[in-house]
């Protein structure tokens, strides 16, 4: 059961609670400096299921004494008359810890088990908790989760090994998906001296990509393709642009294959591709502000696909430029 599934916080009001004072209150004091006083629970815990109010670091939970004793803990000392606790004008028990997972604590005082926070911060946050009310059983299983994370693989990368695979993963992917098709064996002609080095940028780069954004992108790695180095970006299950690293040159006389490392470009379409990332339609104007050209105008659905179609195809040309642009053959 989910911590949210528990009796959830009240959140505080910038207005006065609507709360009858107890009895013993006393007068009211200025919003400034709220007074506090101390009480004594001893003999409560027989009263079952007696509602109590917590006010945790400003966030307003109810609870039962029955759930709160049920386990060896800071409550059972709290509410045994052991100790004593501070409590405002309106009788809500003051605790000072955060009440981000409180709720968590709750539901595992209730359950006995909890959904714990998907990140690694977060697990440590709430274990932090628990050892702060002494519940030994929930630090265990978070240093539990903890420990089994440790053990995973942070980041896995599929490499590619069919056009059907490549079809499948990315259709089948409700993510954006960067691939990096890269096989230095599919040159015609020798490199140019720096074409190593960029290559292995463009490897360098695609694994710190992966890292930075694990769990967001879809990142595959293709090794069988026909090109030499070729960055591409999808959304939706649909490509939305080709950065090709490659271009043939002129050098003395003979032509080279040249590597280039558009570490700028590559950034800029990593970005599109995660405007991709929730929105079922992407926000027209974060694709607006990212595209090289300004437009002043907004478009249709159509001209929308013909302008994507045409930026493609634009970049991918780009591997047939020379240093000082003739065509090929010219």
């Amino acid at each position: 059961m989910s911590a949210e599934g528990c009796l959830q916080p009240v959140h505080t009001q910038t207005g006065p609670l609507e709360l009858a004072p107890s009895p013993s209150s006393c007068p009211s004091p200025s919003p400034t400096c709220p007074k506090t006083k101390t009480c004594s629970y001893r003999g409560a815990v027989g009263l079952g299921n007696k509602y109590v109010r917590l006010n945790v670091g400003g966030t307003l939970f109810y609870s039962t004494l029955q759930v709160l004793t049920r386990q060896d803990s800071l409550f059972k000392t709290m509410f045994s008359g052991k100790m004593e606790v501070f409590t405002d004008k309106e009788g809500w028990i003051l605790i000072d810890r955060c009440g981000k997972h409180f709720g968590a604590i709750l539901t595992y005082l209730r359950d006995g088990s909890v959904t714990l926070p998907k990140s690694r911060q977060g697990i440590m946050e709430l274990m932090a908790e628990a050892k702060y009310y002494l519940i030994q059983g929930l630090v265990e299983v978070c240093q539990k989760a903890l420990q089994d994370n440790k053990e995973k693989a942070m980041c896995v990368i599929p490499v590619l090994t069919s056009r059907k695979e490549e079809e499948r993963l990315i259709q089948g992917c409700t993510k954006p998906v960067v691939k990096l098709l890269y096989n230095r064996s599919n040159n015609k002609y020798s490199y140019t001296s720096n074409s190593d080095d960029n290559l292995l940028k463009n490897i360098e780069l695609f694994e710190k990509l992966s890292l930075s954004y694990n769990g967001r992108v879809l990142f595959l790695k293709d090794v069988i393709g026909d090109e030499i180095c070729c960055w591409s970006f999808y959304g939706q299950g649909r490509k939305l642009a080709e950065v090709c690293c490659t271009s043939i040159v002129y050098a003395t006389e003979k032509k080279h294959t040249k590597v280039e490392f558009p570490e700028a470009r590559i950034y800029e379409e990593t970005l599109n591709a995660l405007l991709y990332e929730t929105l079922p339609v992407p926000d027209t104007s974060l694709l607006e502000a990212t595209r090289r050209r300004a437009h002043c105008c907004s478009h249709s659905e159509d001209d929308e696909s013909s302008d994507m179609r045409e930026r493609v195809r634009r970049i991918h040309i780009k591997r047939y430029s020379t240093y000082d642009d003739r065509q090929l053959g010219h």
